[in-house]
């Protein structure tokens, strides 16, 4: 059975649901680019991690959604290539017609098919690989395993890094934070829950991670200025989780 594909309304914001009350994407109508849902905030979370000149060049996108990601990325990370893989071509045609999904052009190309095979069939490196994919129940399936996360470690580059969106409230939340951590050898974080409910885990590799937490409010505040995506509230949670030790994220 084929899943049902609904538009709602309400309060200068349009939502994507797949047939349930789940919220799949969210759009502010009069400012289409920022990022509305606190989660898909808190993917781009990588940013306070690099030079945002430099980094992301290449960033895959797992889970299309109402594009929000994908908005955001090619309006405010102008040097970045971008792969975006979603498996229900229902969900790219809703995305086109009710959420301002750009064109393809030389920087985002946009391909239907399941995410977990992407991982395990392409040769392609990338600095940023961020995972949204939910079903109508909010089941990520195959995108919550322990091969799907070596996979994707593997298609990362020297200095890349994942983030992934969890259901907090579900059961298995917290042991697919441990299969990340697996995967990645102890080289990542679960941020605290937000209001929704979503967790968002970062796993990086390469090169140890260590900033103050100066220099974090520091690159929040200019990431603000810059694209209008505010992280400084993401930054002062993980302080109070007790996420930071010694007032500094070490990854």
């Amino acid at each position: 059975m084929s899943t049902p594909i609904d538009i709602s309304e309400d309060g200068g914001v349009r939502y994507l649901h797949f047939g349930s009350e789940w919220i799949q994407g969210a759009m502010r109508i009069r400012r289409p680019y920022a990022l509305e849902l606190a989660y898909t905030r808190e993917m781009m979370a990588g940013l306070l991690l690099h030079d945002t000149d430099e980094w992301p060049r290449t960033a895959l996108v797992i889970g299309l959604g109402a594009a929000s990601l994908t908005r955001f990325i090619h309006r405010h990370c102008p040097r970045t290539h971008m792969q975006v893989v979603e498996i229900e071509p229902r969900v790219v045609a809703a995305a086109r017609q009710f959420f301002k999904l750009p064109d393809e052009d030389e920087r985002l190309a946009i391909h239907v098919g399941d995410g977990v095979r992407y991982v395990t069939e392409t040769n392609r490196k990338f600095d940023l690989i961020l995972v949204d994919g939910f079903d109508r129940n909010a089941r990520a399936g195959g995108l919550d395993t322990a091969p799907f996360y070596a996979a994707a470690r593997s298609c990362l580059s020297e200095r890349g890094l994942m983030s992934v969106n969890l259901f907090g409230r579900s059961r298995g939340f917290r042991a697919s934070v441990e299969r990340i951590i697996t995967a990645f050898e102890d080289r990542a974080i679960a941020f605290p829950s937000c209001d929704s409910g979503n967790v968002v885990a970062l796993a990086v590799q390469g090169d140890r991670i260590e900033l103050p937490l100066a220099e974090l409010r520091d690159r929040a505040h200019k990431l603000k200025e810059l694209t209008e995506l505010d992280l400084r509230q993401t930054v002062t949670r993980l302080e109070q989780a007790g996420s930071l030790p010694g007032g500094r994220l070490i990854l």
